[in-house]
């Protein structure tokens, strides 16, 4: 789970007109634990019978998703799902089993990132890297 109140903070700072809609979805990312999908945030809308529709959570995560406040992972299986983070450079390792994640600091990538650009010629502008495993508590549960 994450705090409400530094994503109401950022969200008030920031050019969007904030709305109780929005406010509704923000408290829906915070209950959140580990990633999710704007699916999650649409069932648990429903079963709070919280007067949101499914426009404005998908319109309100790309807000997030524009301000930093959640990242969006592509998981190994193909499909998309969110993760709530500071809006800071960073990177996330990702539980397979339970989907709790962690943001990790850069861990020594920009000098890698400056010898890719050298060797190809290419200007990097970003990157990122998510990393996917089992968390302590999966392991010692002997999740597979």
């Amino acid at each position: 789970m994450v705090d409400l109140v530094p994503l109401l903070a950022a969200l008030e700072r920031s050019d969007y007109r904030m709305t109780e809609p929005r406010r509704t979805v923000a408290a829906l990312v915070a209950d959140q634990t580990g990633h999710f999908a704007a699916a999650d945030l649409v069932e648990a809308a429903t079963a709070r019978d919280l007067d949101v529709g499914r426009a404005t959570i998908f319109r309100t995560l790309d807000v997030m998703l524009e301000l930093g406040l959640v990242e969006r992972l592509d998981l190994p299986s193909g499909e998309h799902a969110y993760v709530a983070c500071e809006p800071s450079h960073h990177h996330h390792v990702v539980c397979s089993a339970c989907g709790r994640s962690e943001d990790i600091d850069d861990g020594g990538l920009r000098p890698i990132v400056r010898d890719i650009a050298r060797r190809t010629g290419y200007r990097v502008d970003a990157h990122r890297l998510e990393l996917f495993g089992l968390c302590p508590d999966c392991q010692a549960a002997g999740r597979a």
